[in-house]
Parts: C-alpha cells; sequence; structure tokens
C-alpha cells in the first residue's frame, strides 16, 4: 500500500470515527488513489490538481441539470492529505464487470454521453475548465518520449502519428496553468515535417468542430460507469470534465472498434444509442469525418503508453496493447500517404 493509500485509510476511518473499520483500497495509482469503507468511496487526485477547477467539477456533478447523468458527490466539499492530494467523497457503486463483456453497457453509455453533451453549460457553476482529453494525449507522448527508449519502428510511428494531428488534437491551444505540457519541446523534432500536413488539416477540420463547446467527460471508457441499482448507470471520474469537442468522447470506442478490440455489434450498439439520444458528436451519416481527428489522438496515446509502460516493465506487449501500436502504424502510415 502507497503512502497515499495509508494516509487515505485513516483519513476515512476517522471519519467514520472508527479506527478498525473496514477498507478496502480499489485503486492505488500516482495519478488516482481510491479507497472505500462501506458505501463511501475516497478519491485523492492527482498531484498538482487544481483546488478551484476541481470545486467547479464538483459543483458540476452535484448540479440538477447532470442528476442521473453523472454520480454525485457524497458532498461538494474537498478535504486534503498530509501529502497535498485533494480528496473527494462519493458513493459507492457496483462498476462493470470485466470478466462478462457481453453484458457491458454499451448503449447506456452512449445515452449517458448524449444527455452529458446537452446540458446546457450556460445553467452549470463556472467558470468551466476545459476537457483535459487532449492534454492527456499530450501527455503520453511525453512519457513516451521521456522513457528515452531505444530507437524502434514502433515508436517512431507512434511520433509520426502524433506529428500529423492538430494542435488542438494535441493540447497545444491550451494555455491554463496546470494543465499545460513542454510540447515545444516535446515536439520540437516534428515541428518541419508537420507544418504543411497540419495547416491543411487544421482548416479541414475546424469545418468539422461546429459543437466544440459542449460539456464533456473527456476519458470515456467503460471503467468510468458504475450502478447503484441494476439499470441504474452513471458517469463517474470528473477529472477530465468540462468544455470541449463531444467527438472526444466516442473516440476510445471508435479507436478500439478501428483497431478491432470493440467488436461491430458493440460499436453499433453504442453509436446508435448515442444518436437516438440525440447526441450531436457523430451526425446522422457517416461519422468518421467527426471521429477522425479524436480517434487517431487517442490512439497514439494508447499506443504511447502501451510502449512505456511495457518497457517500464520489462515485459512484452500484450494482445491489445499490440493492437493499439499496430493500429498506430496504420495511421503513421496514412499520415505519410496524404503528405
Amino acid at each position: 500500500m502507497s503512502q497515499t493509500a495509508a494516509q487515505l485509510v485513516a483519513a476515512l476511518r476517522r471519519g467514520r470515527r472508527d479506527a478498525t473499520a473496514e477498507v478496502t483500497v480499489l485503486a492505488d495509482r500516482p495519478d488516482a488513489t481510491v479507497v472505500r469503507c462501506g458505501q463511501v468511496v475516497a478519491k485523492a487526485h492527482p498531484p498538482g490538481t487544481d483546488p478551484a477547477e476541481l470545486a467547479v467539477r464538483l459543483g458540476i456533478a452535484a448540479h440538477p441539470r447532470c442528476a442521473g447523468i453523472l454520480l454525485p458527490p457524497v458532498d461538494d466539499g474537498m478535504t486534503a492529505l498530509p501529502d497535498g492530494r485533494r480528496v473527494t467523497l462519493w458513493p459507492y457503486g457496483e462498476p462493470v464487470a470485466p470478466d462478462a463483456p457481453d453484458a457491458a453497457p454499451w448503449v447506456e453509455a452512449g445515452k449517458l454521453l448524449a444527455r452529458l453533451h446537452a446540458v446546457p453549460v450556460a445553467e452549470l457553476p463556472g467558470p468551466l475548465p476545459a476537457m483535459r482529453g487532449p492534454v492527456k494525449a499530450a501527455r503520453a507522448i511525453a512519457r513516451l518520449r521521456a522513457a528515452a527508449l531505444p530507437d524502434s519502428a514502433a515508436i517512431r510511428a507512434v511520433s509520426h502519428a502524433w506529428a500529423g494531428l492538430p494542435d488542438w488534437a494535441r493540447g497545444v491551444d491550451r494555455t491554463d496553468r496546470t494543465d499545460r505540457v513542454d510540447l515545444d519541446r516535446t515536439d520540437r523534432r516534428d515541428r518541419t515535417d508537420r507544418r504543411d500536413h497540419r495547416d491543411r488539416t487544421d482548416h479541414r477540420d475546424r469545418a468539422d468542430r461546429q459543437e466544440a463547446d459542449r460539456l464533456c467527460h473527456g476519458d470515456l471508457h467503460l471503467g468510468q460507469l458504475i450502478r447503484r441499482r441494476a439499470t441504474d448507470w452513471r458517469l463517474i471520474d470528473i477529472d477530465d470534465l468540462g468544455l470541449g469537442d463531444p467527438a472526444w468522447d466516442l473516440a476510445r470506442p471508435a479507436a478500439w472498434y478501428a483497431a478491432g478490440l470493440l467488436a461491430p455489434e458493440d460499436w453499433d450498439r453504442f453509436l446508435g444509442a448515442y444518436r437516438a439520444a440525440g447526441g450531436p458528436a457523430a451526425g446522422q451519416g457517416d461519422p468518421w469525418p467527426r471521429l477522425d481527428v479524436p480517434a487517431r489522438a487517442l490512439t497514439v496515446q494508447t499506443a504511447a503508453l502501451a510502449l512505456a509502460k511495457a518497457a517500464a516493465a520489462g515485459r512484452a506487449l500484450d494482445e491489445a496493447e499490440e493492437a493499439m501500436v499496430e493500429a498506430a502504424v496504420r495511421i503513421a502510415r496514412y499520415v505519410e500517404a496524404v503528405g
């Protein structure tokens, strides 16, 4: 158990006024530590989390406009651990069963996203922070480069695929203090090669981003859904919640589908439910003009993290990681083909 987890356990037991209360550590990572005590879950947010932005995100999760969409916190207050990490409290809910893919709630995920994207942002607490998806993608690339791995075709492909993305998808147009990534340093080696392609891509992409100021989750996957009752699914994890392009929330399932990791019938169920509920990010025809850039970004992000994590653990890529790296290789070839 990490020091952060131990501090979180102690804080929960103090809150329960029971030094022997049974506590379960649900996650213990540098970017998130989650501990359960009875029907309450405490989360230690990532180091450096801006307390003002977190307070806004908590207020959004508790707002009546998001009722039935986002899991509301136990209360809208925050505490801090001795190491400075902010802590929030949430009701416990049953997560998606990882060993039952046929029961995965893709329809419910699509409906929840459509409802989230329809929330009138003017009625929410503010100022609303930006959705952090592109910044997380940039941090994945920075992590891969910081690992200083030996040169390989996979690493070159990931870098080249990343260079082919427009600025907004690489987090370049973000200027807020806490989410800034030194992209000038990490991308310097690619700048000359990508300039002409990016200019063309940015021009085309801006025309497809007419709905870019919607409330977005920022990190949608099945691990971000829980239920309090049999069919009462809610979205959790507000760390990346904010204003952005709603297509980003569809990007990870789209990337999995394109890489062969999500069955066509599951993709159809997810996309169909999203559209039927009025979701604005995919239109009613071909969804890929809107989803192409975010899906490529999530593919590159996932491939970069896979390479960095596998190297750090001294292991080979697993099957899913290999599929995402291969997808990044295909994207790199596409970028090269279109110039």
